[in-house]
């Protein structure tokens, strides 16, 4: 244990207000040493406070001022004063001005930087007084990127690659070599477009850079194949994979701290005809998880939900397509159960998001570690919940439903259509309908849907079959001639009309009539008619409420989900 005269007075006032324990100040100071950060930042890296809480605390020690960029927008006549190499530089962003024209307030990453506001002072002029207000370095590097704007200079760096300029950097200045501030330009810009895949897909004579942005694919560039080469190398080192192995799939891991926050790329790598096509699974941490009450599920399908997390055994079984976002809704739901009072262990492939206070297993053939030896290991942990990443087989769909059985509330995934379909799919794995009655908490099926655009979304009237199936939603009272909208284009959506997505949910719970119509193997149709009674709701009619919102549209809703026997459509 480390003497108080060691510890800072910024760790001695955390532990005083009880934000940290004293373990944990001491585990801090001594990977302090070793990382030459600050004590917040160490902190912050540890997982021990957020980035929030030392801003506030650093402004309650020195009687200033703190603030979250999150809920403030810039003045633009005041960002147009500043700048914007000089705001990049020194980590600062202009807010705005007083009243009477005399202050200037300023938000700041650190304290005490009186020489910068200097010079800001001698810029800006006009005899302003300047007030700065403590803000996290994460939040101030995303306002600049969103007010300041950011572009991709790929024309200067591909020049720069052409001529050779810099063929022969000196060893000590690795970063200045054209491929490499190429490759960081694309992941840059990807995370900041708010990407969640990046292709780069070599064709006969270029290379196609495509990324995808709420679901879908936009091409960002397409360059001449002579470029791919030094950039497959450049990715490939990154990732940690075989850059003489041309002709076998790999996948490798690139850990970066883009954009203010701590980015994982996942990255694949596949042979093709005229050569390897790469793909990053962009997996942003601070982003993975979502609280439940967030999420935007209507009230009634998250009070569904809540009420089958809140059962301590069972099994648990998220279902949808690649790209549904089921890891993230599940990571959810494990972070609405973590705390310090349960044991919550995962077995994934691979592990996407760590998380503190959860004991996480990557599948690992080289170790042998797979789902079924994974979970035998598990239950020999003392686990209260278990996250197994997938049921791929009638092994790992037995022991899941053995772990559920003896006492453990197990979570797992399954590619199936639907929420029903799920107990064909568990019979097709070998588990009798017996089984699974008394077993099963309940399947929720997921999909993605774009959301419209607030600033061009079109209000129309729909015509007579849609209007006919919207009254009969269940619990819905629809007058005639309500409007929905459809997608508009403008600057802020990339003229798709669609920004963001937000999660449908059919969400499907357990109890004792529906296990009694399992065990007795009932047909799809009566499980459904039963499960209604009971809250249950299909994607389809899921969907349609949130196009009667005004959240999406009919067209997307029929991109993504099957609602033709629903609105008495063939099928496009």
């Amino acid at each position: 244990m480390l003497s108080a005269a060691d510890k800072n007075a910024l760790g001695e006032w955390m532990l005083a207000k009880g934000m940290i324990t004293a373990d944990q100040l001491d585990i801090a100071l001594i990977e302090q040493r070793k990382s030459q950060l600050s004590l917040g930042q160490q902190l912050v890296r540890l997982h021990f406070v957020t980035d929030a809480m030392v801003r506030d605390v650093l402004a309650q020690q020195h009687a200033q001022e703190s603030m979250d960029l999150s809920q403030v927008i810039p003045d633009p006549e005041v960002l147009a004063m500043v700048p914007e190499a000089f705001a990049k530089q020194h980590r600062l962003l202009p807010l705005d001005l007083s009243a009477d024209k005399k202050v200037l307030r300023v938000a700041m990453a650190a304290m005490n930087q009186i020489a910068v506001l200097d010079q800001l002072r001698y810029l800006v002029g006009g005899g302003l007084q300047l007030k700065s207000v403590l803000a996290t370095e994460a939040q101030i590097e995303q306002a600049l990127d969103k007010y300041y704007g950011h572009h991709l200079s790929l024309d200067d760096i591909l020049h720069e690659i052409e001529q050779e300029v810099a063929s022969s950097p000196p060893a000590s200045q690795p970063d200045v070599r054209p491929v490499i501030r190429l490759i960081n330009a694309i992941l840059v810009d990807a995370a900041k477009q708010g990407a969640s895949d990046i292709h780069f897909e070599p064709e006969q004579a270029f290379l196609r850079i495509r990324y995808r942005i709420d679901g879908v694919l936009w091409q960002i560039r397409s360059l001449h194949d002579h470029y791919w080469p030094a950039m497959c190398v450049r990715l490939k080192i990154l990732a940690g994979m075989d850059i003489a192995e041309q002709r076998t799939p790999q996948d490798g891991r690139v850990n970066l701290f883009l954009c203010g926050s701590q980015i994982d790329f996942r990255v694949s790598s596949h042979p093709t005809l005229h050569g390897e096509n790469i793909v990053l699974r962009v997996l942003d941490r601070e982003k993975s998880i979502i609280p439940l009450a967030a999420m935007g599920l209507r009230l009634p399908q998250l009070q569904l939900l809540k009420h089958m997390l809140e059962k301590p055994e069972g099994l648990l079984i998220l279902t949808g397509p690649t790209g549904s976002g089921k890891t993230t809704t599940l990571y959810s739901m494990l972070a609405h159960l973590n705390h310090q009072h349960v044991n919550i262990m995962t077995l994934e492939d691979p592990v996407e998001y760590p998380h503190m206070l959860m004991r996480q297993t990557s599948v690992n053939e080289a170790n042998k570690v797979d789902f079924v030896n994974g979970i035998r290991s598990i239950l020999r942990q003392d686990p209260d919940i278990i996250l197994v990443g997938e049921i791929r087989d009638e092994p790992t769909a037995a022991m899941a439903i053995r772990a559920a059985m003896t006492g453990h509330l197990v979570m797992t995934t399954l590619h199936t259509n639907n929420a029903i379909a799920a107990f064909a799919r568990l019979q097709d794995f070998g588990i009798s309908p017996q089984m699974m009655a008394g077993s099963l908490v309940g399947v929720v099926a997921q999909r993605l849907l774009r959301r419209l655009c607030t600033h061009c979304k079109i209000q129309v009237l729909p015509d007579a079959i849609t209007q006919a199936c919207l009254q009969r939603l269940p619990g819905s009272h629809v007058p005639d001639n309500t409007p929905i909208y459809q997608a508009g284009g403008c600057s802020q959506c990339r003229m798709s009309g669609y920004r963001g997505r937000l999660a449908i949910m059919e969400i499907l719970p357990m109890h004792a009539a529906l296990d009694e119509m399992l065990a007795r193997q009932s047909a799809a149709t009566e499980l459904q008619q039963q499960a209604s009674l009971y809250g249950y709701t299909t994607l389809a009619e899921e969907g349609l409420q949130r196009v009667l919102a005004g959240e999406t549209s009919l067209e997307e809703l029929r991109r993504v989900v099957d609602i033709s026997a629903y609105l008495q459509w063939p099928a496009p």
